[in-house]
């Protein structure tokens, strides 16, 4: 029963979800959770889980420069199961169907963090030393 509530609750938060693409920030901002995600062509290039720290933490892009990557709740709110083939909303045009990292690191496994994969919107955790997709996000509640 709670796992029916829980599915029916994320069916819910996905259709309400509402993705604005700005073509000239090369950003997508979901209404729903306040969340602007980076957009550009640099989101189907892939890094080790260091390195994309880094990377989020250094952006600059669309006149914005506080992006992090993004934690396992913020990454996973993107994943669409509706859809299949990018499990994501059409609403992003540079999208890998396959593992992007999170910011979140495996309970128990350190050498790992969780990913999502855009191909079937699934977890995951990868090893940190392997490269991966990485898309950034900031808050726009800011």
């Amino acid at each position: 029963m709670k796992r029916s509530i829980l599915g029916l609750f994320l069916l819910i938060g996905i259709a309400n979800a509402e993705f604005i693409r700005d073509d000239s920030k090369e950003v997508v901002t979901d209404t729903r959770t306040k969340l602007m995600w980076q957009d550009d062509s640099d989101a189907k290039t892939q890094k080790s889980w260091s390195e994309a720290i880094d990377y989020c933490e250094n952006l600059t892009l669309g006149g914005y420069d506080d992006w992090h990557l993004p934690n396992r709740n913020e990454l996973s709110s993107l994943a669409d199961r509706s859809r299949d083939r990018p499990t994501i909303d059409p609403g992003f045009q540079n999208v890998v169907g396959w593992y992007y990292w999170s910011s979140t690191t495996r309970a128990g496994d350190t050498s790992r963090a969780w990913d999502v994969s855009f191909h079937h919107g699934g977890f995951g955790s990868g090893d940190k030393l392997k490269p991966h997709y990485v898309r950034c996000v900031r808050s726009t509640d800011d």
